[in-house]
């Protein structure tokens, strides 16, 4: 079965709504137009009403059955800055929320939140922060998680057969710094942080049907090399193993550790993972990103993300260099997550 067919069966047996933040950017409508001729999902288009139909009009792009909705004339607004208010817990007045609530970002975050919708994509012009911020505010990590993370799922056609595998953290955290109280006293260290990404990477490498065997990397296999980001990654896979005792994760390893089996029977013969990895952690955000674009350049493979995790609800982030096709299959990608 291909990547996306799992997600259209879904797709199919349980009707699913999106929104997209930017109602007006044509490579949005291109997408929406397609999706609404295939009838994969409800669409809902934050922006203008005017603008919206005028951009599609100008792109030629049919759009008849999308509901679009305009944060400055939505009839629900008050029902949504109360929910908003409310989620907020005084930090922020009702002023404060309804000025936010006018940007489609933060409008769209509260229509998934109210039940209107059930995942968001954004980002087509807005960064990632600016996705990202109104789902940490209104959608929050779901319980468990102390932090939202991001994977990317790579796969190409080789020898006939369909590759895939996993990375992450490759577009949301920067480092893994332990977070300390106003005392100084640890109460989130980095090696559990990174250890909460290997876990929700796996999860969401086992949703696109990837068994994963999970190597959490850097310069060093299994203490050849000191500093840097070793102790981390080292300490990752022990945080990893408690908090999932049946994770196949191993580390820390080199990449070549990680995929080839040659080098795994020199650097590490008894590891489960060496040699035979399909989910990647990297130790920090430089490495990941470097990482998943030289698979996609060089290696050949197509690249699906930055796919959110450890959230409430499924809430994604387009790249701003995106085409019409990454916002459709990216669409398809968050509908089949919810």
């Amino acid at each position: 079965m291909g990547m996306f067919d799992k997600l259209l069966e879904s797709l199919a047996a349980s009707r699913k709504t999106i929104v997209f933040t930017e109602g007006t950017d044509a490579r949005i409508l291109d997408a929406t137009a397609r999706i609404l001729k295939e009838d994969l999902m409800g669409v809902i288009l934050c922006g203008n009403v005017d603008d919206v139909k005028a951009a599609a009009a100008a792109g030629g792009y049919d759009i008849e059955g999308a509901e679009i909705l305009d944060p400055l004339t939505y009839e629900g607004m008050e029902e949504l800055v109360a929910m908003m208010v409310e989620l907020r817990k005084g930090k922020m007045t009702e002023d404060e929320v309804r000025e936010l609530l006018k940007k489609s970002n933060y409008f769209g975050t509260m229509l998934v939140k109210a039940g209107k919708a059930d995942a968001l994509l954004g980002g087509a012009t807005y960064s990632t922060a600016d996705t990202v911020r109104p789902a940490l505010q209104i959608i929050k990590t779901k319980p468990g998680s102390n932090l939202v993370s991001s994977s990317f799922i790579l796969f190409r056609e080789k020898d006939g057969e369909e590759e895939r595998i996993a990375m992450g953290d490759c577009a949301i955290n920067l480092a893994y710094n332990d977070r300390l109280d106003k005392d100084g006293n640890v109460v989130l260290s980095g090696a559990r942080q990174l250890a909460e990404v290997a876990v929700e990477t796996a999860k969401t490498a086992s949703f696109f049907g990837i068994d994963p065997k999970v190597a959490v990397l850097s310069f060093s296999t299994y203490g050849s090399g000191k500093g840097g980001t070793v102790q981390l990654s080292h300490d990752a896979v022990i945080e990893a193993r408690n908090i999932d005792p049946d994770l196949v994760i191993d580390g820390e390893f080199q990449f070549d550790a990680a995929v080839s089996a040659d080098v795994a029977k020199t650097k590490c013969p008894d590891s489960k993972v060496a040699g035979q990895a399909n989910t990647f952690i990297f130790p920090l955000i430089e490495a990941g990103n470097i990482g998943y674009k030289i698979a996609q350049r060089l290696g050949g493979y197509e690249a699906y993300g930055p796919i959110l995790q450890g959230l409430n609800a499924p809430i994604n982030d387009l790249s701003r260099g995106c085409n019409a096709d990454e916002v459709y299959k990216m669409a398809i990608i968050t509908a089949g997550m919810a």
